[in-house]
């Protein structure tokens, strides 16, 4: 599958699962709720998957983590906020250019309507 093909059924099973569970739970909880999800649907889901931070040829373990990695090919960021800022954005952005992937959803599941808070970011795709 490609990332194109990958990422219209993640946002199609998060907003299943947002109409099941709604607003006003933990990241943590839509996490684990839509890598179980994409994992009964055949996806290879990996969570918190770390990411390391490579300055001048040093690699330096300080804690960055991806949410969910789908396939190898897209990563999910999952957000429960009043409203996104600028930096969530950017940090996907920045993920996606360390990993070398090409495609990341950042998803605020905080909100009504989940399609108005469906962000794709690209890099390079």
């Amino acid at each position: 599958m490609t990332e194109n093909e990958i990422s219209f059924e993640i946002i199609g099973v998060a907003i299943e699962l947002h109409r099941s569970l709604g607003p006003g739970l933990l990241e943590s909880a839509y996490e684990n709720a839509l890598a179980h999800d994409l994992k009964s649907l055949g996806f290879e889901v990996r969570q918190q998957v770390a990411m390391p931070f490579i300055y001048k040829e040093v690699k330096q373990e300080i804690g960055y983590r991806l949410d969910l990695v789908v396939n190898d090919k897209v990563i999910v960021e999952i957000k429960a906020v009043e409203v996104l800022a600028p930096v969530h954005y950017a940090q996907l952005l920045t993920y996606l250019k360390l990993s070398g992937l090409k495609l990341g959803l950042l998803i605020n599941f905080n909100t009504k309507l989940l399609k108005n808070e469906i962000h794709r970011i690209v890099n390079n795709l």
